[in-house]
């Protein structure tokens, strides 16, 4: 699983050319999907207007809701001084669950936010090269 964060999400909305093969490939593949938690979408939408109804319209994203035990996570993060609240919600996504036993790379324009552990790769890394 690939997991598109708020910077992500802008990016690709204004034409970020690796991002839109990465979702031409995800929209062909049966097994690569792209995760999407829905703070990035609010946090997304805040900055760039527009960019929801973009990112919504796009078939080859699924989208992580904000359910109440992740929101308790969510805010415990924040409190405990880890970002926004998008960025939280990127974070507890990527981790390992039952459902989900394998921690997921997050494609990011701010790879620096991102504490050690948490597997996050630049947008614009040459290795995203199809």
């Amino acid at each position: 699983m690939i997991i598109l964060d708020s910077s992500a999400l802008s990016a690709l909305v204004a034409g970020h050319e690796r991002l839109h093969r990465i979702v031409d490939s995800a929209l062909g593949s049966p097994f690569q999907h792209l995760l999407v938690p829905v703070l990035c979408v609010v946090e997304a939408e805040v900055k760039d207007e527009g960019t929801a109804n973009a990112v919504l319209a796009l078939p080859a994203i699924e989208f992580e809701p904000l359910d109440a035990p992740t929101a308790v996570v969510v805010a415990t993060m924040v409190r405990d001084g880890y970002g926004g609240q998008d960025l939280a919600h990127v974070i507890a996504t990527s981790l390992p669950t039952p459902v989900r036993p394998q921690q997921h790379l997050i494609l990011t324009a701010r790879p620096e936010l991102y504490p050690p552990g948490i597997v996050a790769v630049d947008i614009d890394d040459p290795r995203l090269e199809p």
